[in-house]
């Protein structure tokens, strides 16, 4: 028996932490053993050196904190006597290639549920979307709405006020960093903010 490996994604703010531990909620409701899985990267939510899924709803979990070098296979192996029976991944796009394909291998034993960003602030595919997007059984898009109405699309990073479209494609921050907009109003942004710097 085969199970299927799943990729939700959608901007910031679209409720990626808050369905996945709905998810683990549900799995655990049914006498499931969750292994649930954060990128080390995202430190934003750290409690006493340890790593916690935490929604702009209030809900909270501990995690597994991940890095880079981390082999899902190994890892998973080693924790076979906790008898986890599905596999759930916050901020999956920090995820390498390599563990995308891990995780794919273990849908050989338990159902694995990725939940992240698909796209960076230049609105480029992270690493591990890419992937996912290649290989995952299911792809759900989780809908955020932008200021105009329209369906947000693009997690645009700020400083100071002003958009930023160049610069590191990892760093870590929250609403006062980013914000989740239209591509509409993305372009409308980088036309306006050209526009002001040329006047000048």
């Amino acid at each position: 028996m085969s199970f299927k490996l799943y990729f939700k994604y959608g901007v910031m703010g679209c409720s990626k932490s808050a369905q996945a531990l709905m998810t683990k909620f549900n799995y655990e409701q049914q006498g499931y053993n969750v292994l649930l899985m954060k990128s080390s990267l995202d430190t934003r939510d750290k409690k006493d050196g340890r790593i916690v899924v935490k929604s702009r709803i209030g809900l909270e979990s501990d995690a597994f904190a991940f890095t880079s070098k981390t082999n899902f296979v190994r890892l998973f192996k080693s924790k076979k006597a906790e008898n986890y029976g599905v596999i759930i991944v916050d901020e999956c796009q920090f995820c390498t290639e390599a563990q995308i394909n891990q995780l794919k291998e273990l849908t050989k034993f338990v159902p694995v549920l990725c939940y992240g960003l698909k796209t960076d602030f230049r609105t480029k595919l992270f690493e591990g979307s890419k992937r996912l997007l290649e290989i995952a059984d299911s792809l759900t898009e989780l809908k955020a709405i932008c200021a105009c109405g329209r369906k947000a699309t693009i997690n645009a990073r700020f400083s100071n006020g002003r958009l930023v479209t160049r610069g590191s494609v990892i760093e870590i921050g929250g609403d006062e960093r980013y914000k989740a907009i239209c591509y509409d109003c993305y372009l409308n942004l980088k036309k306006e903010q050209k526009k002001n710097t040329n006047s000048k």
